[in-house]
């Protein structure tokens, strides 16, 4: 099976923790120029310069707020004017917790900004590129409830859903170029963002975070939360040359909690 990435260069998004750092983590055990993206420079620094390395790779960083559409891509043009991207990973922090009820419309807004639109202004960034060098790879980190909406997350599951359809609708433009645009739907998983879900039902719900825990896990015939690394392996398969002829899909990686086909 064909995984080496030597010669290519990956841009990963929110790569400073969690699914984001383990993916930036993997893509370079494989050989590729990895270009971590997330606001804090200092620890991007720190990260790139741990990321694995062999031969003449070169790993970077760019400080850069994914809310901030028009620096984010302004950052990115500049980047990609110096080195194309060969491999765009958007990944990016999940809205708050919280029911569509009752929701203020900026939440929405916020939403689509940090996800949809600056999942497009970096495609739109890193494409030609992709073009000129006959190959690409789009990974998109998104959750499982693009296949089911999950209780408590009302704008997270409208902007996921909207995120997906983007990614369908972009795989079926760039197939005849070669490139491929995918999804990985990460289920309950070790970061910091399941902390915060966690938390969130427990004050909500009058209970204890350790039952809700419990609760979370009982949903999941694996019978445990993902680590990083299992969702990173996933993405970095489908941005390998192995993967070449896999596009417009959404791959949950959830230990078997999403019920649907």
């Amino acid at each position: 099976m064909d995984l080496n990435l030597h010669g290519r260069h990956a841009l990963v998004c929110g790569a400073s923790q969690g699914i984001g750092l383990a993916t930036a983590q993997e893509l370079a055990g494989l050989g590729a120029d990895v270009t971590v993206l997330a606001r804090r420079e200092d620890v991007l620094r720190d990260i790139a310069g741990q990321l694995p390395r062999t031969g003449a790779q070169a790993h970077g960083w760019l400080a850069a707020d994914a809310t901030d559409i028009d620096r984010l891509r302004a950052k990115v043009e500049a980047l990609v004017a110096g080195k194309p991207v060969h491999i765009l990973v958007n990944n990016s922090g999940g809205p708050a917790p919280g029911t569509i009820r009752g929701t203020d419309p900026a939440a929405f807004e916020a939403a689509y900004r940090q996800h949809l639109l600056a999942n497009h202004v970096l495609a739109e960034a890193v494409v030609p590129g992709m073009e000129r060098d006959g190959c690409g790879r789009i990974v998109n980190v998104i959750s499982t409830s693009v296949k089911e909406p999950i209780r408590g997350l009302g704008v997270s599951n409208t902007t996921r859903w909207a995120v997906a359809s983007w990614a369908k609708t972009l795989a079926t433009e760039l197939a005849p170029r070669g490139i491929t645009v995918n999804n990985v739907l990460p289920g309950s998983t070790e970061t910091p963002r399941i902390e915060q879900i966690i938390a969130t039902n427990a004050e909500r719900g009058g209970r204890s975070q350790e039952e809700v825990f419990a609760a979370m896990v009982a949903e999941i015939p694996l019978g445990r939360f993902a680590r990083p690394e299992e969702t990173a392996s996933a993405i970095a398969f489908l941005c390998s040359p192995a993967a070449a002829y896999i596009t417009g899909v959404n791959l949950p990686v959830d230990g078997g909690r999403t019920r649907s086909l």
